[in-house]
């Protein structure tokens, strides 16, 4: 029996246990050695499906809150471990946080999840059953989202050490541009599926001829380090232009197009009602699941390995390629720009990795070795200042396959240097860093971006 993410209200306790049972027999010896402790374990899933059921009862009763809720990280440790992960999907809302989804989950995997409060003890309970290793990453996701707002800057206007909402970041756009008007400028590159502006910033000296190097931020919702980047980046050029002469350098001999934030509707969803959302707020034609993951909408093996054709899916593919107004956006200025565009970086969280294509395939690019050696050395810059450690490479061998990504897209429209960042951290907050953490980790991040960008700008093409 084939069963489908998200097909849990489809399910029957017969049927789960008919599953359970046929994929024992495929094996006959661990069939034969299932005794007491086997069957101490489906009475847990039985348990768990009863569960299950009563708490849907209530569930949309509830307004949205955390408290309780637990983040898990587990290694399973074989192909009956990972089928236990895709037992608590089939039944129940899992959240995976690493992988994407569990359609990705391997033996010897670290996996984290999001289980919410009423259900976290039953979990706890099969994984000790199933004797899958298991650490609590978060305790109490409620009392983590209320931690994450450490900063000191405690003001209602623009900081860049706090985490600021999409009208605070919007009129930051405006400012930016206004108070440095021989350095930035803003344009308007599209809007949003729920018609919000998407504000894209040029920062350069403005001169004839110039290369350029596209950035953007803020892809998944509820990544917010990642626009915090963005505009923690356009400061520093600003501010350092004139002083430092790498930098200097760069603003006067290439451009750099910043996009703040891709996915605005999301990232608004993310302060007014769910912190945890990760995908767009467009609507789905034949179901009431909303949106659709903006980086796994490209036409860059789009819908293959690494993504949903299913509309409730974290990592839903959506009805096309650039079915999204953001990703066709994004993807029509830099169609419009690539004669003059010559690198692209994206910027992510979290897990502490610095990616290149490709992600759709295991097949290698072209200038392997020299995107190898441009990613070790940017991590190295990245680590020279508070010893952060980055794990680098192709986004499928590094980490999992996830096709339809932006940055194989737009290596593939003939921008050869494209990375992807994954910030800090590697779970301990997981999605919720701190703001504390704004500061250094944006400090080196710069760093590696600066590297990046100077590099290309001595390899034109």
């Amino acid at each position: 029996m084939q069963i489908k993410q998200g097909q849990k209200s489809k399910l029957s306790i017969d049927q789960w246990v008919f599953l359970c049972i046929t994929d024992k027999k495929k094996d006959k010896t661990s069939y034969k050695s299932s005794t007491k402790r086997t069957e101490s374990l489906f009475e847990k899933m039985w348990a768990l499906l009863v569960l299950i059921g009563a708490a849907s009862v209530s569930a949309h009763l509830q307004d949205l809150s955390f408290d309780g809720q637990k983040v898990f990280r587990v290694i399973p440790q074989n192909d009956e471990q990972a089928e236990i992960l895709n037992f608590l999907a089939s039944i129940m809302e899992v959240d995976f946080w690493q992988p994407d989804s569990v359609t990705l989950v391997r033996p010897k995997m670290q996996v984290d999840f999001r289980v919410e409060a009423e259900k976290t003890f039953k979990v706890e309970d099969l994984l000790k059953e199933s004797g899958m290793e298991y650490q609590v990453l978060i305790d109490n996701l409620q009392a983590a989202l209320d931690a994450q707002f450490d900063s000191q800057a405690r003001t209602a206007s623009h900081s860049y050490v706090k985490y600021n909402n999409w009208n605070t970041i919007a009129d930051w756009t405006a400012d930016i541009a206004a108070q440095n008007p021989d350095l930035v400028s803003r344009s308007v590159i599209g809007e949003t599926y729920e018609g919000r502006p998407m504000y894209l910033l040029k920062v350069g000296k403005s001169s004839a001829n110039k290369k350029a190097i596209f950035m953007d931020c803020g892809f998944h919702a509820r990544e917010w380090i990642s626009p915090a980047f963005c505009q923690w980046f356009v400061k520093e050029a600003v501010e350092t232009y004139g002083k430092d002469t790498v930098m200097t350098t760069l603003l006067d001999k290439l451009d750099f197009y910043v996009l703040p934030v891709v996915n605005i509707d999301g990232y608004v969803y993310t302060w007014t009602k769910d912190r945890m959302w990760r995908k767009t707020r467009s609507k789905n034609a034949g179901t009431t699941c909303i949106g659709t993951d903006p980086n796994r909408n490209f036409d860059a093996g789009w819908c293959t390995l690494g993504a949903s054709d299913y509309p409730c899916s974290s990592t839903y593919c959506g009805s096309a390629p650039e079915s999204e107004k953001e990703t066709k956006a994004l993807a029509d200025f830099i169609r419009e720009h690539l004669s003059t565009m010559k690198a692209y970086l994206t910027i992510h969280s979290y897990s502490q990795l610095l990616l290149f294509p490709y992600s759709y395939t295991y097949n290698l690019p072209s200038n392997y070795q020299e995107l190898n050696s441009i990613a070790k050395a940017a991590s190295k810059e990245l680590a020279s200042l508070y010893n952060t450690e980055y794990t680098y490479g192709p986004g499928a061998t590094t980490i999992y396959p996830a096709a339809g990504g932006s940055d194989d897209w737009a290596y593939d429209q003939g921008i050869k240097y494209s990375f992807t960042f994954e910030l800090r951290d590697t779970g301990r907050h997981g999605f919720l860093l701190p703001e504390s953490q704004i500061k250094p980790t944006c400090e080196e991040t710069f760093l590696a971006v600066k590297y990046i960008a100077n590099y290309v700008l001595e390899h034109l093409y």
